[in-house]
């Protein structure tokens, strides 16, 4: 298992995203309007659109209220850290998202969301 990013669920993806392009002098990577990232040498600032939370579970982030950040670590076996949690809230179920990734959302005991995934091969 490896530490992938921490993602700011946001309002305004452009506004952050030039706020912390600014704060590390690094150019952030767009996927679209609704994501971006910008990539460090030791971890990843993803940035999302309020518009991508119903892709995960519709109202389990908030911007700008606390639950904003979803702690995200990429598995070699999403299904195999669902059962790994057994007992875990689950917030979605592994699924298929509509760009590749395989997810699982659950909440830690703090119920700071943390996104397990597979990226497509």
């Amino acid at each position: 298992m490896n530490f992938a990013s921490i993602r700011i669920i946001t309002a305004d993806v452009a506004r952050l995203t030039a706020f912390y392009e600014r704060a590390t002098g690094t150019s952030a990577t767009w996927a679209n309007d609704d994501f971006a990232e910008v990539k460090l040498p030791a971890a990843t600032l993803a940035i999302g659109s309020t518009r991508t939370v119903a892709l995960f579970a519709e109202g389990s982030a908030e911007p700008e209220a606390n639950r904003s950040v979803i702690i995200e670590f990429l598995v070699d076996d999403v299904d195999g850290v669902h059962q790994n949690l057994a007992g875990a809230e689950v917030v979605q179920e592994p699924t298929t998202m509509p760009w590749g990734n395989r997810s699982l959302l659950v909440r830690d005991p703090d119920g700071n969301l943390v996104n397990f995934f597979k990226r497509p091969a």
